[in-house]
């Protein structure tokens, strides 16, 4: 076991290794070098030599160092693996602070860049000496529209905690306090905190679940009107932002910090909408084998027929391995690599951060993977998932700069669902029709959550804020009217917007992100059409690893359109559509013959 545990020491030899405060010390020195050096220079805003001087040496700087060196990220990764460690929790909070500090220092040279006049920002994108980093400023300079002056933009940073993020804090906080007595599986009751009551409505028993719904019913409603308080403080927040920068429409900043055309975020929009008979066709069928006439709001979720067979790590390890033997040797060597090194932390530890994820900050430090492993199907479908944003990582390392190491949201999770789809598949071939039963509706009710769902949401956020700028402030009624709209528009009629359900605005915290949802499905329908061209031609996976490598270098339609792909157009998202189609039909098709229909 101690072999699944994060080996550290790639960064430092514990937690009170002199080393850390030695380091912290240097990324001060590097940083304040740079400062001195570019903070009083103007002729890198019109110099092309000069500013390609600058940028190496920014990049370097970024490469390195960044706002908080090894100390940062090593301590964020602590905190995960004992989240109640007051020390632990001090050290990366003084981390954290240091940090902000650089980041404050640093920011001048990126927001003058952002400012150079615009036949400035011609010739530096036409020369070949800055070749390396045109896209980094295309970025720049198409921020630079909305940018305020440096004093002003530091007005807006201190006054965002007030403004928006302490409200958002304060509904959360209060939601987290609660707590309701409900029955458990075992039939007894308990007291439980919203947290727990929320999973509990996922539960095969349906008297479990009836309660935990009544509970969490009863705690939304308790809340609503400071949620509506809260929601109503943040969209005036966000309006006044928007007016201030100039943006045209609520969800433009969004997609300009995304690196995605509103163009195209409009079509997948559009393309989802247009198949919501797909999702309400699944709840369909999903009541259908539950064998009621229709689902309770709250039952949406509940899981499906039984799934066996355990899957010991090294089991899903050999699993994944085998898969990604078939799609591509590097991804093999990449797994490889992150197993011989310890850069994974795999089992269920008390203080331990609960769920999993993929970690990864500068460029010159090395990707680490949590999990909480328990042998069950979804821990091996978890340990594909966080290995593809695993895989994108170190192919971005390989073939990008600093400045471009990452992954824009639009496309963050391409690479995670892409190897999970595959895995799934080589599961089921060991499956009987039953068990195949299960896990398809398993995996439709994720990919009808992540596609549809999300978009249901996305077009629920711009209605609220729509509705918002044109009466000035929105009733919890109103907001919950909305939101049943939207909802029963992705659901269909075989989901009953029950009583109570208006009020799950209320927690819903992606809506506090603005318009952040639609990457759940940009990233999900393009992962879906990228594996069907995989399964027609085995070759395209060379196409797949060329676009796993871009990062930031470019933005993701230019990317695609460089590899003979266009996602501006609706056919593009339709071909991901017809993919979850297919699935269902195959599903649908599978309970006729076992006579579950």
């Amino acid at each position: 076991m101690k072999h699944y545990v994060w080996n550290l020491s790639l960064l430092f030899d514990g937690d009170r290794d002199p080393r850390i405060d030695e380091e912290r010390a240097l990324v001060a020195q590097r940083s304040r070098a740079f400062v001195d050096k570019w903070k009083e220079r103007r002729d890198y805003l019109r110099n092309p030599a000069s500013l390609k001087e600058a940028l190496d040496e920014y990049e370097a700087w970024k490469r390195h160092y960044g706002s908080q060196g090894n100390g940062g990220y090593y301590f964020w990764l602590r905190t995960s693996q004992n989240q109640n460690d007051p020390f632990l929790k001090a050290q990366f909070n003084l981390v954290e602070e240091f940090g902000k500090k650089v980041q404050n220092d640093m920011q001048f040279f990126t927001l003058r860049l952002a400012k150079i006049p615009a036949r400035s920002q011609r010739l530096f994108l036409r020369h070949p000496d800055l070749k390396e980093y045109r896209h980094f400023l295309e970025r720049l300079f198409a921020e630079s529209r909305h940018l305020l002056s440096e004093p002003e933009e530091r007005i807006l940073n201190l006054k965002a905690p007030s403004s928006y993020s302490n409200w958002i804090k304060m509904t959360s906080g209060f939601l987290a306090k609660e707590e309701r007595t409900v029955i458990l599986e075992d039939g007894k009751k308990s007291l439980k905190p919203f947290s727990e009551i929320a999973s509990l409505m996922n539960s095969k028993l349906k008297r479990v679940r009836d309660t935990a719904a009544r509970a969490f019913n009863d705690i939304l409603e308790k809340n609503v009107d400071v949620a509506e308080a809260e929601i109503n403080a943040v969209l005036g927040s966000k309006k006044v932002d928007d007016e201030l920068r100039g943006f045209s429409r609520p969800d433009e900043a969004r997609h300009l910090n995304d690196d995605i055309e509103t163009e195209i975020v409009d079509t997948l929009v559009e393309a989802v909408a247009e198949r919501f008979d797909i999702s309400a066709r699944f709840y369909a069928l999903k009541a259908r084998l539950l064998k009621v006439k229709k689902l309770a709001y709250h039952e949406r979720n509940v899981e499906y027929g039984t799934i066996r067979g355990r899957y010991p790590f090294r089991a899903a390890l050999n699993i994944v391995r085998k898969v990604f033997r078939s799609l591509d040797d590097t991804f093999v060597r990449i797994l490889d690599r992150f197993v011989q090194n310890g850069q994974f932390d795999v089992y269920p530890r008390k203080h331990k951060a609960g769920g999993a994820f993929c970690a990864h900050n500068l460029i010159s430090q090395p990707t680490y993977i949590l999990l909480n492993h328990t042998d069950r199907i979804q821990d091996v479908l978890t340990l594909a998932h966080e290995l593809g944003h695993g895989i994108n990582n170190e192919l971005v390392r390989e073939k990008q700069h600093a400045l471009y190491f990452g992954t824009p949201i639009s496309t963050a999770e391409v690479a995670s669902t892409f190897m999970e789809d595959f895995v799934l598949r080589e599961i089921m071939k060991e499956t009987d029709d039953a068990a195949r039963l299960s896990i398809m509706m398993m995996r439709l009710n994720d990919e009808v959550s992540t596609i549809f769902r999300q978009i249901a949401c996305y077009r629920f956020e711009q209605e609220l804020h729509a509705e918002f700028r044109r009466k000035g402030y929105l009733s919890k009624e109103e907001i919950g009217k909305l939101f049943q709209k939207h909802m029963s528009a992705y659901m269909g009629e075989s989901v009953e917007q029950s009583p109570g359900s208006e009020n799950w605005w209320v927690y819903w915290s992606h809506i506090r992100s603005f318009f952040y949802v639609y990457a759940y499905a940009s990233g999900l329908l393009i992962s879906k059409s990228l594996q069907r061209s995989v399964k027609e031609d085995r070759g395209f996976i060379e196409q797949v690893k060329a676009f796993l490598s871009a990062g930031l270098s470019d933005s993701p339609k230019r990317i695609f359109r460089n590899l003979g792909i266009d996602i501006t157009g609706k056919q593009f998202w339709e071909r991901g559509l017809e993919e979850v189609d297919a699935l269902l039909n195959e599903t649908a098709n599978l309970a006729k013959k076992l006579r579950h229909m």
